[in-house]
């Protein structure tokens, strides 16, 4: 009988030494996204479901952000394992724009894929009389949150037109959601909203009162040039709008940091890659995920994991 509990105590002993490595063994993925009525939020909210089903031993997490800006530093300070952003918001922290909030560069920011491209929505209340970007001097407009990547995509087109938020007659700085509550209740003319297509907010707005989506001008991408890109909203997008609208696409990226461990990247990528039916079915955005696409054109060096797979799957 002695020897039988000195065997059961040495049994529990070494259970309790194997536990922490087991408790350790399990990896977290904190998925960094935007607003909830964006479409950031869920696609990272399907992303982290894949993940959960598909990777062995992980644990996932969905952040709601301030979108890209705040994503790179949060990557940046190993706060997140995965995130979106805007390619211009990527490349501005891969150079250290003090202007777009990124105090030095950041080094250890890497790729993973780029996504779907991000159109330049800016919506006007029909009532504002607003049609073009002149029409926005002397009125109110909601840029995004402060230093989001929407407001950066703000500042650079307002440069490009030869305006400032000083033409307006009020300038503010909200979340999609609010800036359309505001124009609902009279107190905003427009919100310029830069996200995929069919966006939840502007179509609440567009069911809600009649608007106009207002033209960004082809020759005002020729001025900024890459990242930014000629495209158009097409026709029937949101109620009310009859015609296709020309305006500006930047890429979405997913992004990680070089701390994060390869195997885990690897795994991050190919289910991302090989369950796009999964993001589809969260929004439409991700209809336009091209896998042959996905590692090329990058502001920033691939994760080693996310090339490792890439090149497995004959897609670089």
């Amino acid at each position: 009988m002695k020897l039988f509990n000195r065997l059961a105590a040495s049994a529990l002993v070494a259970g309790l030494a194997m536990a922490p490595a087991a408790a350790s063994a399990q990896q977290f993925i904190n998925v960094l996204t935007g607003g909830t009525s964006g479409v950031y939020y869920p696609l990272g909210v399907a992303l982290a479901k894949v993940y959960g089903d598909k990777i062995e031993g992980v644990k996932t997490q969905v952040q709601s952000t301030k979108a890209s800006v705040e994503n790179i530093n949060l990557i940046a300070q190993g706060r997140g394992e995965i995130a979106f952003a805007l390619g211009d918001s990527v490349k501005a922290a891969a150079e250290g724009n003090a202007d777009a909030g990124f105090q030095q560069p950041v080094e250890k920011l890497r790729a993973i894929a780029a996504i779907y491209p991000n159109y330049v929505q800016i919506v006007a209340s029909k009532d504002s009389g607003i049609t073009d970007l002149a029409g926005l001097k002397g009125k109110a407009l909601s840029v995004g949150a402060p230093a989001s990547g929407t407001e950066l995509n703000a500042r650079a087109i307002f440069s490009a037109a030869g305006m400032s938020y000083e033409d307006l007659g009020k300038t503010e700085y909200l979340p999609f959601a609010e800036s359309v509550e505001l124009i609902k209740n009279r107190q905003l003319d427009a919100t310029l909203q830069s996200a995929g297509l069919g966006v939840a907010s502007i179509r609440d707005l567009a069911s809600s009162l009649p608007i106009t989506v207002v033209a960004v001008p082809a020759d005002i991408a020729e001025k900024l040039g890459a990242p930014f890109q000629a495209a158009e909203i097409p026709a029937g997008t949101y109620d009310g709008q009859t015609e296709a609208v020309p305006t500006l696409a930047i890429t979405n990226i997913l992004v990680t940091s070089s701390d994060v461990d390869e195997e885990l990247v690897y795994q991050m990528t190919k289910q991302l890659i090989e369950n796009l039916p999964e993001l589809v079915a969260a929004h439409n955005a991700a209809k336009s995920i091209d896998p042959a696409k996905a590692a090329k054109n990058l502001p920033v060096a691939l994760h080693p994991g996310a090339e490792r797979y890439y090149k497995e799957a004959g897609l670089l």
